[in-house]
This record gives C-alpha cells, sequence and structure tokens, in this order.
C-alpha cells in the first residue's frame, strides 16, 4: 500500500471534511476559509464547488440530498443544488473568537461537530466544544475544554467513538451508548508524540483500526484498536488534514490536505499542499451514515 496519488490537484487553503456519497460515486469536501463546498467525481476528475457564504468546518449528507453543515458559529442546511441556506441553531454566537471545525453522523444519523478559537496559538485557554445535533434538530454540548476539535469516528462494533483533540496532541476513545448516543469514560486512545505531527481527521476501517492524518507530519498513521501504531503512510505534502473511506468497495482512502500556513519556502518544496490524495486501503472502511433529519 504505497500508490500515494494525487487525483486533485488544488491548493486549497484548508481541505477538510471529505464525505463519500455511496449514491453518487462522488468525494464531497469542503475548503473553510473560502466558505466551499466541492464535489470531486473520480469517474471525471470534475470537482464542483458550492459556494456556502460562510466558513464550513464539517457538513454530512441528508436523505433529501441536501446537506447540514457545521458553518461558522453554528448548524445549518445547505442544498448545493439551489443554494438554499436555512439557520438552524447559532449555538456559538455569544463566542466570536471561536468557529466550527470538524464533524461525522454516528450510525443513528445524529450529526456531531466541534468547534475551535480561530486563533487557537493565542487563546488564554481552550474555548472548543462538541456538540451533538440530534435528528428532531436538538442541540446538546457533550464536551468542552477543547483546543482544537477535530477527527471522529467508531468502532465497527458501535462501542467506542474516538474523538481528536489536535491541540492536545491526543485521540481520545469514550464507551458510546448507540441507542442514546450518549458518550462517557473518556480515556487516552493515543498520545501523539510532536515529532511524528499533530492528530487531525480520523476514519475507522472494518477491521476496527483507526486511521488519523497526522497534520505537520507529512503522513497518515493505522493505529490498531489498543492505540498501537500499525503503520504510516509518507504524503508529499506536510499538512495533511483528513480522510475518508470512498469507492465502491469503500476500498479507497481519501485524504485532504491545506497549504495555509505554509511559508513560500515550505510551499515550493510541497506544490501539491492543498490537494486531493487517494491511497488504496488494506481494509475496507466503515460506511458513514446520513444524517436522519
Amino acid at each position: 500500500m504505497t500508490d500515494v496519488r494525487c487525483v486533485l490537484k488544488i491548493n486549497a487553503a484548508i481541505g477538510e471534511g471529505p464525505v463519500w456519497c455511496p449514491r453518487e460515486g462522488a468525494l464531497y469536501w469542503v475548503n473553510i476559509p473560502a466558505g466551499a463546498i466541492h464535489r470531486f467525481d473520480p469517474a471525471t476528475g470534475a470537482d464542483a464547488v458550492f459556494c456556502v457564504g460562510r466558513r464550513v468546518g464539517s457538513f454530512a449528507l441528508r436523505e433529501s440530498g441536501a446537506l447540514v453543515v457545521a458553518a461558522d458559529d453554528g448548524f445549518a442546511f445547505f442544498d448545493p443544488r439551489n443554494g438554499a441556506f436555512e439557520e438552524l441553531d447559532q449555538v456559538e454566537a455569544h463566542l466570536p473568537q471561536n468557529r466550527f471545525n470538524d464533524g461525522k453522523c454516528d450510525s443513528r444519523g445524529r450529526f456531531r461537530a466541534g468547534s475551535m478559537a480561530d486563533d487557537y496559538l493565542n487563546a488564554p485557554a481552550p474555548s472548543g466544544n462538541l456538540y451533538r445535533l440530534d435528528p428532531d434538530l436538538t442541540v446538546t454540548r457533550v464536551e468542552t475544554g477543547v483546543t482544537i476539535s477535530n477527527g471522529l469516528g467508531w468502532s465497527p462494533d458501535d462501542a467506542t467513538m474516538y474523538y481528536a483533540d489536535t491541540g492536545a496532541g491526543t485521540i481520545y476513545a469514550y464507551n458510546f451508548d448507540a441507542v442514546e448516543g450518549r458518550i462517557e469514560n473518556r480515556r487516552v486512545f493515543v498520545k501523539v508524540p510532536p515529532e511524528e505531527g499533530e492528530p487531525d481527521g480520523i476514519a475507522v476501517d472494518a477491521e476496527g483500526f483507526v486511521w488519523c492524518a497526522l497534520s505537520g507530519g507529512g503522513r497518515i498513521a493505522r493505529y490498531d484498536p489498543d492505540g498501537r501504531t500499525e503503520r504510516w503512510v509518507a504524503l508529499p505534502v506536510p499538512l495533511p488534514t483528513s480522510l475518508a473511506f470512498g469507492g465502491d468497495e469503500l476500498d479507497i482512502l481519501y485524504v485532504t490536505s491545506m497549504s495555509y500556513e505554509l511559508s513560500a519556502a515550505a510551499f515550493a518544496a510541497a506544490p501539491l499542499s492543498g490537494s486531493l490524495f487517494a491511497i488504496n486501503a488494506p481494509a475496507p472502511g466503515l460506511a458513514v451514515a446520513r444524517f436522519a433529519g
């Protein structure tokens, strides 16, 4: 599994949040600062762009064909087909220093997304939170004191939820109640050494291994269910951001990246920064549910 392919050469500032749509055979992803959602078609190489008009940290597909998005300070519905935007809950309107970041649906169609301080390096204290948006559109805060809320994933048996706090350099594991959507018993799953990068987006495969993009490390890691590193895959860019399984068999791992924090010299050394990559995975991934609301 060494064939890292650049499938879309694009210098996205912060490419993030890839979501595979099996019905369309397409990968949706976001460029956060641009306020844009992209739809990449692997069959043709076409990449359509939908302008939301505000920063979108993450999103999930809906049965209706529209999307639920975590944008700037709250949740909303967005329909790429006509550009309709419907505000749901500006849950962090009282925290102007924050913006929403990564998110994902659990197996029952509940959307979780978290926030971070926009200027997190100079924030006096961690101000990020993790929220759960239920299908009835009720919003519940489920975690606080987060530096950079990032990747989410669930074990194949739905008993464990994984959650990355990038600034803390940690992937946490929680006991997960799939019926009620509750989490408890937070513990450290992986503490990533700084020299390996910072944990960003997460995807879990059918064997229960946790994949994580290591921003600043120029690679992605595959951890076994006990948190041991099973392998690393080097990338031609220093700042991978997130990943998602796609393809007909969910055996292609798509990886987003960013160019935003790179100096001119660093970008010259890694001109594919911000592009989209694909890797043949050793095991298929788990399907990600649509938002049930």
